[in-house]
């Protein structure tokens, strides 16, 4: 395995030119690369900590959130998915899942070694979808994972199954938890914290050059959002896992649901008016 190690974390905005250039090269391979990106000993800048837990929904705290290693790690997913051995283009992949496994709480004081690899590629009836696997460790002991699963849509022939969410409503549960008014520079506030400024998320000008009406929030900003209204009530270990649905168009109005279930909980987030599925997730303690 080839393994790409670097001393500080790269700039995603400096990787999304050599990302979209790759996409037009031809490519010799639809196999994934046996490639890996790590970085060691990251410090945890408290202001950039502070300023994350605030576009999240998060209390201010010293144990870092789940969610916010994965922002740490995305950098190391756009190396990896730049690479010139990456088979497919980076424009049209679709994030439709995330799994995050805290193992144990990280605090802010601890330095963490971070490490990316290619997953699985598998079929999907829309195309193929592949993972991306992320850890986190101090010194040697691992404290955190993730896998994020990608959609490359390609033309199977296969009828698409339905992504609406099964009924979990039973008499007596609310519609709703909560109402949440998102609004429409979220994707720029996020952009600005985690460095993803993919323009989708921007303005709606460059969201509509890729198709969409309007801008889109970040998946794993709405994912961190859910996660943030549990905040103080989650186990020390545990693992939330989210498939993403239809895109959150800017701005928008959305319910959020909690459910308890077993050693955990399920949620959802919908559009409050036409009730379409936003996001479906767990939360299940270790």
């Amino acid at each position: 395995m080839t393994t790409l190690s670097f001393q500080s974390l790269p700039s995603s905005l400096s990787l999304y030119p050599k990302a979209l250039i790759n996409s037009y090269k031809a490519k010799k391979s639809t196999d994934l690369p046996d490639l890996k990106a790590s970085l060691s000993a990251v410090s945890i800048d408290r202001q950039h900590l502070a300023a994350y837990n605030a576009v999240c929904g998060f209390g201010q705290g010293d144990v870092l959130p789940a969610t916010y290693l994965h922002m740490l790690l995305f950098p190391l997913h756009m190396a990896l998915m730049a690479d010139e051995s990456f088979p497919f283009a980076l424009l049209g992949l679709v994030h439709i899942s995330n799994s995050i496994t805290q193992h144990r709480p990280v605090n802010a004081a601890e330095k963490v070694n971070l490490t990316c690899e290619f997953g699985e590629l598998k079929p999907h009836d829309k195309g193929v979808q592949f993972a991306l696997i992320g850890k986190a460790y101090v010194g040697n002991e691992l404290v955190w994972s993730s896998e994020s699963v990608y959609l490359r849509r390609q033309s199977t022939g296969a009828e698409a199954k339905s992504d609406k969410p099964k009924e979990t409503k039973s008499a007596g549960t609310p519609d709703f938890n909560a109402i949440w008014e998102i609004p429409g520079d979220i994707g720029r506030q996020y952009g600005a914290v985690s460095g993803d400024r993919n323009p989708i998320h921007l303005y709606n000008f460059t969201a509509k050059l890729f198709g969409f009406p309007r801008a889109i929030a970040h998946g794993m900003w709405t994912k961190a959002r859910c996660l943030a209204a549990y905040d103080g009530r989650l186990p020390a270990a545990f693992k939330v896992d989210v498939q993403f649905k239809l895109p959150v168009l800017l701005p928008a109005k959305v319910a959020f649901q909690s459910i308890p279930n077993g050693k955990g909980a399920l949620f959802s987030v919908a559009d409050v008016k036409s009730g379409k599925p936003h996001l479906a997730g767990s939360i299940t303690a270790l």
